[in-house]
């Protein structure tokens, strides 16, 4: 079913993408309207507007169905159709030893540590 539904939406999409670039803009009907022959084009002389203005809307409303439909298949597949409800609460640690506890590691220029302090530390000449 899902990949029914994958097909229809491919194809939806790429005819919604033909039928925009067929379509005419608005500047282009100026012209048609001195005499270009537009009562004898394939759709007469009130232009392939509303046809494929209809067509477009009908494809965008199926892609946005099948768009949806994916979602909610991709959802019960993955096993989220149910709410979760028990959700873990982080609670405070009770293994953090309190500040200045030698159990710490030592920072740099305690008396302990390996690390030079700031003040031991050569001038850098720019």
């Amino acid at each position: 079913m899902e990949q029914i539904i994958l097909i229809v939406h491919v194809l939806a999409g790429l005819a919604i993408i033909g039928l925009i670039l067929v379509q005419q803009g608005k500047g282009a009907d100026m012209g048609a309207s001195f005499g270009s022959g537009a009562s004898q084009t394939l759709f007469g002389s009130s232009g392939s507007g509303n046809a494929l203005t209809r067509a477009t809307a009908i494809l965008a409303t199926l892609f946005f169905i099948t768009s949806l439909s994916l979602a909610y298949v991709a959802k019960q597949r993955s096993g989220g159709g149910e709410d979760i409800i028990d959700v873990p609460v982080l609670q405070e640690s009770r293994d953090v030893a309190p500040v200045g506890d030698d159990s710490m590691p030592a920072q740099a220029g305690d008396a302990g540590s390996d690390m030079p302090a700031e003040s031991d530390m050569p001038a850098v000449a720019e």
